[in-house]
């Protein structure tokens, strides 16, 4: 993913912008949250926040994940 970019397109079922490394994810549905989660989820991202944003018809469920460098990688253990 580029730096300071949004992907967004008119047919997107989730919305998702990069900012340095943050990832903003931005949900429709509640369901489709389990699924970015677990997409995104690794040794080298991590879910770094969650908002649930509006009421309604209208909520929206921000994840914001964020991509770890060397120094915040876990170490591996023996």
């Amino acid at each position: 993913m580029k730096d300071n970019t949004i992907y967004n397109r008119a047919d997107n079922k989730v919305f998702v912008k990069t900012n340095g490394d943050l990832i903003y994810v931005i949900c429709n549905k509640e369901s489709q949250q389990d699924k970015v989660i677990k997409k995104m989820i690794n040794d080298n991202c991590i879910l770094e926040s969650y908002e649930e944003w509006d009421e309604g018809d209208d909520m929206k469920w921000i994840l914001i994940f964020k991509i770890l460098d060397e120094y915040e990688l876990k170490p591996e253990l023996n």
